[in-house]
């Protein structure tokens, strides 16, 4: 994954690879630059496009069991909402400078049009791993992010 958020913007102008999709999508995550965490969304997103976080964090199971609900999916539309999500995680997790998003493994395309990978999120004092997810992306014909389905995994340790 690269270090530098800017390589990664220009290469997410034609995203023609799943290393590159990951590497780009990555990128976003741990950008400490509004601006061109805007520009990768717009570059990596379809304008309607989505991101829905399956499994929510326990207080919102909990919450929802109590009403005797089923757990929600969390759900945000649009480059505006996907703005917000990106750099509340950023704000959460990387911008205090413990975390860092790194890739697990290669991406694999599962069907025409969706891809799935594995990513870690590690401390950047000793690279452990403190949790992680796995992403599955529904992808335009052109290679864009329609919907982004994201699954999180507790700690590792």
């Amino acid at each position: 994954m690269p270090t530098d958020a800017t390589e990664a913007q220009h290469r997410a102008d034609s995203i023609d690879d799943l290393d590159t999709l990951v590497e780009t999508y990555l990128s976003l995550w741990n950008e400490p630059d509004a601006e061109v965490r805007r520009d990768l969304i717009r570059r990596l997103w379809t304008p309607e496009g989505d991101e829905i976080l399956v499994d929510p964090p326990q207080e919102i199971r909990d919450a929802a069991d109590s009403l005797a609900f089923p757990t929600p999916p969390l759900e945000v539309h649009g480059y505006d909402a996907l703005e917000a999500r990106v750099t509340r995680a950023y704000e959460m997790f990387i911008a205090p400078g413990e975390y860092a998003f790194r890739a697990r493994g290669p991406a694999v395309r599962l069907i025409d049009g969706v891809v799935s990978f594995a990513w870690d999120m590690v401390s950047r004092a000793d690279g452990e791993v403190a949790g992680g997810g796995l992403n599955v992306l529904a992808l335009t014909a052109e290679g864009r992010i329609r919907s982004d389905y994201q699954f999180i995994e507790g700690s590792r340790r």
